[in-house]
């Protein structure tokens, strides 16, 4: 089941662009958007992943971190993030167990039988990892509402 606003944040491990790990924890009293991502390399996901690049000196007015989540490897996503010069985290969701408590994860993606992909969601958490806004879409060719994400954190 999808998280909805005022949820406590499911804690997760996930292997950065570099293989190293990465906690929820290790952000530990800092405002967090996480940005679920289908797949590198696609438009929708690489104007979205610019977007937030590009909003990422307001975000830092806010003291938020934005970390960047699919289901690519993470090869595929340190390749994404140096094409597109992302410099905040991509992480790797290979086991998809994290999407699934967060957004959960379109099936048979793309029309690819056993293959599934992140939904594209955004979670805006607060400086406990309380989820104050959340965003969920269950079409990903639809980019989510900036101004609505950025109003979150004011």
């Amino acid at each position: 089941m999808p998280l909805t606003t005022n949820s406590p944040a499911p804690t997760f491990a996930l292997p950065d662009t570099d293989r190293k790990e990465r906690t929820l924890k290790e952000f530990a009293g800092k405002k967090l958007i996480l940005a679920f991502y289908p797949g590198a390399f696609t438009p929708v996901c690489q104007k979205e992943l610019c977007s937030f690049r590009d909003s990422l000196g307001t975000f830092n007015q806010f003291g938020a971190q934005v970390l960047g989540i699919s289901v690519d490897s993470p090869f595929a996503n340190k390749a994404f993030a140096a094409q597109n010069d992302i410099s905040f985290p991509l992480l790797s969701d290979h086991t998809r167990e994290v999407s699934k408590a967060y957004g959960g994860v379109h099936e048979d993606f793309a029309g690819m039988k056993g293959y599934s992909a992140s939904k594209r969601a955004v979670f805006v958490l607060d400086n406990n990892h309380v989820v104050k806004y959340a965003w969920i879409s269950d079409n990903p060719g639809n980019e989510p509402p900036y101004e609505e994400v950025k109003k979150a954190l004011a």
